[in-house]
This record gives C-alpha cells, structure tokens and sequence, in this order.
C-alpha cells in the first residue's frame, strides 16, 4: 500500500473516530465506556498531537531495538495517571498548563533527535504521560466503566503512537529541515495551546 493510501485511510478513520466521539458526548449519551475512551485521545488537540509525537520521536531518536519503549512508556504512565486522577490531589489547572507545555516539549525532543540521551527522553516521556493521564483520568467514574474507558483510551492513544510511528518511518530518509520544521510546528503548537489556559 502506498504512503499516499495510507494517509488517507488514516485521515477517514481519524474522522469517523472524531464524529463518533461528538456523538458520544452529545446530551442523552452519558453512558462512559470502551467506545467513548477509544475516542477519548482524538478530541483534544494537545492530547492528539502529544500522542502523534511520541511515535514520530520514538522512530526518529530511539535506537532500532529500542523503538517501541517511547509508546510503551507513554501507554504505561498514561493508565497511571488516569487511575491516580482520582484519588491524588492536585491542581486540574496545574495539570492542563503542563499538558500543554508537554507538546512544547515534544518538539523540543524531535529537535534534539538522537542528540539526546534515550533514558531521558523516555523519562520526559513518561513525565509527560503521567499528567495526560491525570487530565483525561479526572473526570473518570470510579469502578468498571471508568476501567473500561481507560482501556479504550490506551487503544485510542496506541493507535495515535502507530500514525505518529509511520510518519517516523517516512522522516528517516527526509532532509533534516523537514523535522525541524515538523519540531518547530510542534512547539508553536504547544505554546499556542499553553496562551489558551490563561
């Protein structure tokens, strides 16, 4: 299948999850469930790009081997966060500030490429992970719904860390302003999102 096929189904899959999700949220749905964490990860920008960016960085910066431990990571934190949501304290302000500087931060980390060390790129990854999974987590129902909902949401995102590998996969052989571009668009997109929580 060509790259262009693939974007393509991409983009309708990434549009009938969308159109799903708004008839999920719609009044007289207010059933939570695997369906409505599936699209969870697909109706927020910062969460959407966030996601995408940890499998385009995972390709480009991590060794071959060691690839798929950004997703891993990512996955990992991201049903910490969401279980931890609950019972943890902390300001959803706070939280939402540092979901937005957390796209910044992504495409800081495609800027520094394999310049920077993998066990610290993992670890801002799982940093950043931590606090999605606060923010979607937070308004989650506690007993099986919830964990059903977190279920889908690790599916949704796992798909969003695939779309982001396979632009990856495209980047590898791309000259080096493609990704600073691709980074710089990421950062501009973080900040964006951050001047929106003021």
């Amino acid at each position: 299948m060509s790259f262009n096929k693939t974007v393509s189904r991409g983009a309708a899959l990434l549009a009938l999850a969308m159109v799903a999700g708004v008839a999920q949220a719609h009044p007289g749905h207010g059933e939570e469930g695997f369906a409505s964490g599936l699209v969870h990860p697909f109706m927020g920008l910062d969460h959407l790009l966030a996601m995408v960016a940890v499998g385009t960085w995972s390709c480009l910066a991590l060794p071959s081997e060691k690839r798929v431990a950004g997703p891993l990571v990512f996955l990992a934190m991201l049903a910490a966060g969401a279980l931890l949501a609950p019972v943890v304290n902390v300001s959803m302000v706070g939280v939402e500030i540092g979901v937005a500087l957390s796209v910044a931060l992504f495409g800081a980390l495609m800027l520094l490429g394999r310049n920077l060390n993998s066990f610290a790129g993992l670890s801002i990854v799982g940093a950043a992970a931590l606090l999605h999974g606060i923010a979607h987590g937070n308004d989650l129902m506690t007993g099986e719904p919830a964990m059903t909902m977190i279920g889908g949401m690790l599916l949704g995102s796992a798909l969003l860390h695939g779309a982001g590998y396979a632009v990856g996969t495209q980047l590898l052989n791309a000259p080096r302003w493609v990704n600073r571009a691709m980074a710089a668009g990421l950062g501009v997109s973080g900040l964006a999102l951050l001047a929106t929580r003021f």
